[in-house]
């Protein structure tokens, strides 16, 4: 009877084999644990970054209709101003937009066969010096490119998306499209 639960003998025994895995869960939640909130952590990140390009792909849209409609070059909108428009329809990625944008606004021969001025093409910095901003004619090809650096903050998704040197993703919102025949302001 010394293996019988109820004896002396058996809770001992019991006892032994319970101290031996005392400190088990801890070890296997350290094991697993940092690799688990690193995944947690990155696919948060990278949902960020979706959204921050949805948003800035609805924003480049609506703002870009200013140029589409005329808007912007009866007015007078510089580069900055259109800028800040854009940014003002950011929404809650507005804050840090200004510093983070980059707008290029060009007038375009025809659709096809169109190789703008690409400002990554270096490899690993941004050169706005190419950027330009005309608002063109009525009836103009326009093409109006954004980008926007999105910082990373997980090390693993900055060595994997980041194409600039600082670490931070460079998202584009591109279109295309012929302006509407709005009658220019004398």
């Amino acid at each position: 009877m010394s293996g019988d639960r109820s004896t002396p003998n058996g809770l001992r025994r019991r006892w032994r084999a319970r101290k031996g895995r005392e400190g088990s869960s801890a070890v296997e939640f350290a094991m697993v644990g940092l690799p688990f909130f690193f995944m947690l952590f990155a696919i948060m990140e990278v949902g960020l970054i979706f959204v921050t390009d949805s948003v800035l792909d609805g924003a480049a849209s609506d703002t870009s209709r200013l140029i589409r409609t005329g808007q912007a070059a009866n007015s007078n909108l510089t580069a900055d101003q259109f800028k800040t428009q854009l940014c003002s329809r950011m929404g809650i990625f507005s804050g840090d937009c200004p510093s983070r944008a980059s707008v290029d606004v060009r007038v375009l021969t025809q659709f096809r066969n169109q190789t703008p001025p690409d400002p990554l093409a270096n490899g690993s910095s941004f050169d706005d010096s190419q950027l330009t901003y005309v608002t063109g004619q009525p009836g103009s090809l326009m093409l109006v490119r954004v980008w926007y650096k999105q910082p990373l903050i997980t090390p693993f998704l900055a060595q994997a998306l980041s194409r600039l040197g600082d670490g931070s993703a460079l998202l584009v919102s591109t279109t295309a499209f012929r302006n509407e025949p709005y009658t220019p302001s004398s």
